[in-house]
């Protein structure tokens, strides 16, 4: 049995004690989206060439003959941060690009609309197959027919909500003299 400690913040909303607070900006460069997500600028690239996450100011070429860096918003970043906890939990791309088109064709939502709860949509996730849970109770896997209705019986015991959560930098091992 764990008790949820929470504290009021200065703004008037409760949080979980030592829950990291992220502090949310504008836009997020290339590189702290790298940071945050654990994925490479390399990998940033091929998803968004792909239209997996696409940034919302995409790269164009300089007057000096460079690039200026990929700007991702908040809602980019998270939709980042799932999409790289599953590819780390072993997701192929393709099937994350699957979850993504289906979320938006069958449901109508962005997958950012489906992480945590109170949403007409929540992803759960057995770490086999991705589940989404309407807001009505019906139940579907995404992963494998995301078009027929699972009859779940008992409570969804073994599934956990796909949330969002920022890597901790890595340290870097400085090598001694």
């Amino acid at each position: 049995m764990g008790v949820t400690t929470s504290k009021r913040a200065a703004d008037g909303r409760t949080r979980k004690l030592g829950t990291p607070r992220m502090r949310l900006k504008k836009f997020y460069s290339a590189r702290e989206v790298a940071s945050l997500t654990g994925l490479t600028a390399r990998q940033l690239q091929w998803w968004d060439a792909r239209g997996l996450v696409q940034p919302a100011v995409a790269p164009h070429r300089t007057e000096a003959g460079g690039f200026t860096e990929r700007r991702y918003t908040p809602v980019e970043l998270i939709e980042l941060m799932v999409l790289a906890d599953l590819r780390r939990r072993g997701f192929p791309v393709p099937r994350l690009r699957r979850l993504v088109d289906t979320l938006r064709r069958r449901f109508g939502v962005r997958l950012f609309e489906a992480i945590g709860t109170g949403g007409s949509v929540t992803l759960l996730t057995d770490g086999r197959d991705v589940y989404a849970r309407t807001a009505a109770g019906a139940f579907y896997n995404l992963s494998r027919d995301p078009d027929q209705p699972l009859l779940v019986v008992g409570a969804e015991g073994g599934l956990k909500e796909l949330t969002a959560r920022a890597r901790r930098g890595r340290r870097r091992c400085t090598p001694s003299p």
